[in-house]
């Protein structure tokens, strides 16, 4: 019972993240694509569980994603754009999405979206 109730005290987030993570894992021939998003940038870095490897990462808080007047979810696009381009320079055109414990909405769906346009399998 100790384990249930220590369940019980985690954030939601947090909860949902062990639920998906038990299912989700990244190897070398499909790699995990996992997304964190804060109140003001977006992440989003391709993993060889594995390995133990980041093989590529882009977040928005590098120069040339913010604007000032720019909308967080077409820099969230933009940066689903910047990570599928970064894996087809390692030669990666299929990954597993991981939302990270996010509900896959808003921000995290535009990553999504912009990695496909950007020639990734999800």
């Amino acid at each position: 019972m100790a384990q249930l109730s220590s369940w019980r005290k985690l954030d939601p987030r947090s909860r949902r993240k062990i639920r998906v993570r038990k299912r989700l894992s990244g190897t070398s021939e499909r790699p995990r694509l996992s997304v964190f998003r804060s109140a003001k940038h977006i992440y989003a870095q391709v993993i060889d569980d594995v390995d133990g490897r980041t093989l590529a990462a882009v977040s928005s808080a590098k120069k040339g994603f913010a604007a000032a007047d720019a909308d967080k979810k077409d820099i969230a696009r933009q940066v689903g754009a910047a990570i599928a381009e970064a894996c087809k320079g390692k030669s990666i055109t299929a990954v597993r999405f991981d939302r990270n414990g996010f509900l896959y909405h808003g921000r995290v769906k535009e990553v999504a979206e912009g990695a496909r346009e950007g020639g990734l399998e999800l």
